[in-house]
């Protein structure tokens, strides 16, 4: 499931450099919950729980079977 994950995170992250941001993938577990590393201007954005929850989880969801949820370390 990582590498499926990957690939998403991979087609998101052009946008997110576009405002001076990015994401790094940390983790997938097995009980579906992946892990993200807002970087750059991202990091500090007050938007970043829309980022992560609106933007990443959703697609992940309804792309990748098995995730259940997106959190930011």
């Amino acid at each position: 499931m990582k590498e499926e994950v990957q690939k998403y995170i991979d087609k998101i992250r052009p946008s997110l450099q576009a405002d001076g941001g990015d994401v790094e993938l940390i983790e997938v577990t097995e009980a579906g919950i992946v892990k993200v590393k807002l970087l750059g201007a991202c990091s500090g954005c007050p938007m970043s729980t829309l980022t992560i929850k609106n933007g990443i989880e959703k697609t992940l969801k309804q792309n990748v079977e098995g995730v259940k949820e997106v959190q930011s370390v």
